[in-house]
């Protein structure tokens, strides 16, 4: 019988290692429209900020514009923004990124060098292209630099005893000794016209033990030896900035997102953070979508306890109750009680490796095994 007006909204994050959110999503789809033809169903990837920010703007309308930046650690890459009436998503992860270190983040990680140069470069580009309000997605980050290779790229000059400008990377941050942020790129100032707002779901300040470089340096390769340095040397920045610009955020929730970035961000650009997946279904209308949904579909690579803490799934679902909207996940492994799935406002939970339980396999056929899971989702009733 023809589901006249059921609407399903398909609104996955990437499965890391497997697929894209956007192939997930076309996946699920397949599989609703094999058990149910007629069912109307809206495929709208999602992401929190990191890895995938700039795709999901795309695929809810946003214009590609390409990008050739320095990588994290100098070398050229070719990158993009995404644009719609005067904002831009601008994704950290896609310039300076783990991925983009020389041979993807595995053995040509650089804890003490790399940089966030390119960032600033891609900004500069948006608010070249026309953009009045950047939207930073800062997960994934490969460097532990405070955001001082992003600063420099916009015009922030950081000297060193001997005037010259610092090379790039949190280390080198050890020998400054001047910061000069009159060139500011001046769509950036006060009073600019610009808005830059952060997708980050990390609380962490600057420094110390629970700081950007002891939480998240050893990820990014760095030994005991190297996240002192680093320590260090952010605290060395913090203190400069503190009395070039009389502000003290060194230990404000989220200076130490994406090694220091976010404080970089909030000193200098004016930034407000805000949580990465709630600025990501803002951006793609997702409240919108709801409209006439009878259900929604999240789900990413991994769900377990760290996913409560607020990834994409969850803020899906959250988003979902607020419109009544019942809210199914799939993940490739599920590692939550049933108890926890509820409460965190799913009515079900489906897992790839119940249906495909060797964890290589299941990475291998996850657009396959999604598809099943679509047609069981649209078999079981749940989808209206």
């Amino acid at each position: 019988m023809p589901d006249h007006g059921a609407r399903v909204v398909v609104a996955p994050d990437k499965f890391k290692d497997s697929v894209t959110a956007a192939q997930a999503a076309a996946a699920l789809r397949a599989g609703l429209l094999s058990e149910r033809p007629f069912l109307d169903v809206l495929p709208l990837p999602v992401a929190d900020g990191g890895e995938g920010t700039v795709d999901a703007a795309v695929s809810a309308g946003y214009q590609i514009v390409p990008v050739r930046a320095d990588g994290p650690t100098g070398e050229p890459v070719d990158t993009c923004f995404a644009i719609l009436d005067g904002t831009a998503v601008v994704e950290l992860a896609d310039v300076s990124g783990l991925r983009r270190l020389p041979g993807g983040g595995g053995g040509g990680k650089a804890p003490l060098t790399a940089s966030t140069y390119g960032v600033g470069q891609v900004i500069a580009a948006a608010l070249d292209g026309g953009a009045t309000t950047i939207v930073l997605g800062i997960g994934g980050s490969s460097s532990t630099d405070g955001g001082a290779g992003m600063l420099q790229a916009l015009g922030v000059r950081l000297t060193g005893a001997d005037g010259a400008d610092l090379e790039r990377g949190g280390a080198a941050l050890a020998g400054l000794v001047d910061i000069d942020p009159a060139g500011l790129d001046r769509r950036l100032r006060a009073g600019g016209g610009s808005t830059v707002l952060v997708a980050s779901d990390v609380n962490n300040p600057l420094l110390g033990l629970s700081g950007a470089a002891a939480v998240f340096g050893p990820q990014k390769g760095a030994a005991p030896a190297q996240v002192e340095i680093l320590d260090a040397a952010l605290a060395r920045f913090a203190a400069g900035t503190a009395s070039v610009t009389g502000l003290d955020l060194a230990s404000a929730a989220g200076a130490g997102a994406a090694g220091g970035t976010g404080f970089g961000a909030l000193a200098y650009l004016g930034a407000k953070l805000v949580p990465g997946v709630d600025l990501v279904l803002d951006l793609i209308g997702f409240d919108d979508a709801l409209a006439g949904a009878g259900l929604v579909i999240t789900g990413e690579g991994s769900m377990d306890s760290q996913s409560l803490g607020g990834k994409a799934p969850i803020g899906v679902a959250r988003a979902a109750a607020r419109r009544a909207v019942p809210a199914v996940a799939v993940a490739g492994q599920v590692r939550l009680s049933a108890e926890d799935a509820a409460a965190a406002g799913f009515a079900a939970v489906y897992a790839l490796t119940d249906l495909e339980p060797d964890q290589a396999a299941s990475i291998a056929r996850a657009e396959e095994l999604l598809q099943q899971v679509g047609a069981l989702i649209a078999a079981s009733g749940l989808a209206g």
